[in-house]
């Protein structure tokens, strides 16, 4: 079982600018690749997934980079990030647009590229697709769950939110960093989650994800020309510092440990629903 997907090369990175990693998740990956697209005629809009009140996700249109830093920061909840394409387009009137979403995102952006019924003047100012890993997500009421019945956290408290060492972590504005196991957390997940056999974005044209490197850095998974391209403009900017994630630890051994775990768990409830009679996405 292929653990990654096609990819041309894997680096361990993170933003070059301060800044950007000041106010991001991990290495700042997808917001420096955003930033410097916008301020270098690469993209002139890009999809991100927006905080409101109380820690809710929604998507928006950034064309500026303090639009860009302002979303910052992964939210494990679900975002309709798809919803706002058109309105990039048609609303914006934007050339060249910037997506980034879940795995399932990244496989329904290819679809409605491939297949654009509805999408007409779309596909073709989609000029940068990136994906971030994910094992799993939930849906708004389960975080929500989660933060405040296991964590002890009122959502309007929550400044960040991450994952990472079997654990979901909860950052506040107060200072406090509360934790619950991630065992306690499958409850809550999103049901669709469970039949998913992609970690890594595998058809994005960059996809990204803490797993792999070290604290405050983020492996990228470098899949077509067009992300090799857009990569290595960035590093030639110095945009990006980079290293090669064969130098560094936990490695692509971690990556690939958990990548093969989703496919082998997922593809059991994929066969349960089949004997079953249940619909499966593809």
């Amino acid at each position: 079982m292929d653990p990654f997907g096609k990819y041309i090369k894997a680096v361990s990175a993170r933003a070059a600018d301060k800044e950007i990693l000041k106010k991001s998740q991990d290495g700042g990956i997808i917001s420096a690749a955003y930033i410097y697209g916008l301020e270098n005629g690469l993209l002139d809009g890009v999809i991100v997934a927006d905080k409101e009140d109380k820690f809710t996700a929604v998507p928006k249109v950034a064309t500026t980079k303090d639009e860009v830093l302002s979303a910052a920061g992964t939210k494990y909840t679900t975002c309709p990030n798809l919803s706002v394409i058109k309105s990039a387009v048609r609303e914006y009137g934007c050339d060249k647009i910037g997506f980034v979403g879940t795995p399932c995102q990244i496989q329904s952006i290819r679809k409605a590229i491939k297949y654009p019924i509805g999408y007409r003047h779309v596909p073709d100012k989609i000029a940068l697709i990136m994906g971030i890993f994910c094992m799993e997500n939930f849906p708004y009421n389960g975080m929500k769950t989660i933060v405040e019945e296991l964590c002890g956290v009122r959502m309007e408290d929550v400044v960040k939110t991450d994952i990472g060492k079997g654990k979901f972590w909860v950052y506040t504005k107060w200072g406090d960093v509360k934790t619950v196991a991630l065992k306690d957390t499958h409850p809550y997940e999103q049901v669709s989650c469970h039949i998913c056999m992609d970690y890594t974005a595998e058809l994005a044209d960059l996809s990204t994800g803490s797993v792999g490197s070290p604290d405050g850095w983020s492996t990228i998974f470098v899949r077509t020309g067009k992300g090799d391209d857009y990569l290595n403009k960035m590093i030639k900017a110095g945009a990006l510092e980079t290293r090669l994630i064969e130098e560094v630890k936990p490695g692509l051994d971690l990556v690939q440990k958990l990548a093969l775990q989703k496919k082998e768990k997922n593809a059991k409830e994929r066969e349960h629903r089949k004997e079953i009679g249940l619909p499966l996405p593809y």
